[in-house]
C-alpha cells in the first residue's frame, strides 16, 4: 500500500504511552507504506517507560514528541484508532474510517507501584497494541 492508501492516527489522551507506542510499532511494521501519526487531546510528555519497552523491541521513541489532535491535519489521515479504555477518547473530527482499541493505560501517577510493576504493564500494553497492529495488517 502507499502511504496515499494507508495513513494511521493512533489517538489517546496525553499521546504519551500507548499511542507513541502504537505510533512506533506501526512504522516499524509498515515503513514507508504508510503515513503514521500520534496525538493526544492533552498532550504531555513520552512516557520514559514506554520508551523503555519500546527499546526492548527495537523501537526508539527518542525523537518523539507528544502532540494535540488538533494540530493534525484530518485530510492526512485515513484510519483512526483510538486506545482509550476507562478514559474518555479524544474526538477526531475528520472523514476517517474509526477503530476503537481499548488499551488499559498503563501509566501511573502512584509513586509507590515498583518499577518492575511498571514495566510489565507497558509490556502488556505494548504487546496488546502489537498483536491488533499485526491482525489488523493481515485484514482481521
Amino acid at each position: 500500500m502507499s502511504n496515499a492508501e494507508r495513513s494511521i492516527l493512533f489517538l489517546c489522551v496525553a499521546n504519551s504511552a500507548r499511542s507513541q507506542m502504537a505510533e512506533g510499532l506501526a512504522r516499524k511494521l509498515f515503513g514507508d507504506r504508510a503515513l503514521v501519526q500520534s496525538a493526544g487531546s492533552e498532550p504531555s510528555t513520552v512516557n520514559p517507560y514506554a520508551a523503555e519497552v519500546m527499546r526492548e523491541v527495537g523501537v526508539d521513541l527518542s525523537e518523539h514528541h507528544s502532540k494535540s489532535v488538533q494540530t493534525i491535519d484530518a485530510a492526512t489521515v485515513k484510519t483512526v484508532i483510538t486506545l482509550c479504555a476507562e478514559e474518555v477518547c479524544p474526538a477526531f473530527l475528520g472523514k476517517a474510517e474509526r477503530l476503537h482499541w481499548p488499551i488499559d493505560d498503563p501509566a501511573s501517577k502512584d509513586p509507590t507501584i515498583a518499577r518492575e510493576e511498571m514495566l510489565r504493564r507497558f509490556r502488556a500494553a505494548r504487546d496488546a497494541i502489537q498483536a491488533k497492529l499485526e491482525r489488523w495488517s493481515d485484514g482481521g
